[in-house]
Parts: structure tokens; sequence; C-alpha cells
């Protein structure tokens, strides 16, 4: 089943200059690009993205750190995208990521973990549409 996911190479990936890699790896996944841009989110952005996690105790210092540096935002298409994508990034802690996965590679702790993506279906919907007009997503 074909569908979208968006993704995330958050501050510290971008940081260590592991933006080519990473992207290298969605499409050697079969998840291909259809949006995408590099921006710096303010904290208010980040913290309408994250709204759903207001209430936890790590929303601040996440907010923060998304608003800490540039991100490459991006919409993934491909068969069963978001659980592919997800299975691609490991595990949230890339202590705990199986070998090889981007938060394994690429990651340094839970916090600065490299990449984020949508969850389910009602997630990417949601955070695809935060980030880009229907218009900007392209057929490929």
């Amino acid at each position: 089943m074909s569908e979208r996911t968006l993704a995330i190479i958050k501050p510290d990936a971008v940081k260590k200059d592991a933006i080519g890699d990473i992207i290298k790896r969605y499409e050697g996944a079969g998840l291909r690009p259809v949006a995408m841009r590099m921006l710096r989110m303010s904290k208010s952005t980040a913290e309408g993205f994250y709204a759903v996690h207001r209430a936890r105790p790590f929303f601040d210092s996440l907010t923060t750190f998304m608003a800490s540096g540039p991100v490459v935002v991006l919409v993934l298409a491909g068969d069963n995208a978001i659980k592919r994508h997800r299975e691609l990034m490991g595990a949230t802690d890339p202590a705990k990521a199986d070998p090889g996965t981007l938060r394994a590679v690429h990651g340094t702790n839970i916090e600065f973990n490299a990449v984020h993506g949508s969850d389910s279906a009602d997630t990417a919907r949601f955070e695809i549409g935060y980030f880009f007009p229907e218009m900007d997503v392209v057929a490929r």
C-alpha cells in the first residue's frame, strides 16, 4: 500500500553533515522524497508541531532542541512508508536501536536521536500538512 510519511532530519544530524547519508538510506529503502525543505523552527513552531506531547516532561527540552538549529523536513512516499521508515529509524534511544538503523548510526542519545518520523497515518497527515501545502508535494 503506497502511503506518505513525514521525516525530519534533526539539528544534531544536520550539524554532523549526515543529511546526504540519511537521504541516501531513505532512497535505498524505497522511500522516495516527494517534498523537502531546510528550515529553522522557532520555539513556537516546534511547540505547535509537538503539541501532542505538551504534558510530557520532555516537552520543553524537545522543543528547545528542535529550535536549536536547522532541520530538513521531508515527505517520503512508498509502499508501507510509515512502517518502513520507523524500522529504518530504529528505537528512539540510539543505544537500544538495532545496528545499522539511522538512530544507531547517527544518534547520540535519547534526546539527540537524529531523525523523526510519523507514527501513524493520522499523525502523518497532520505532520505533512504542518510543513507542506498539498501543492508542494509532487508525484514522482
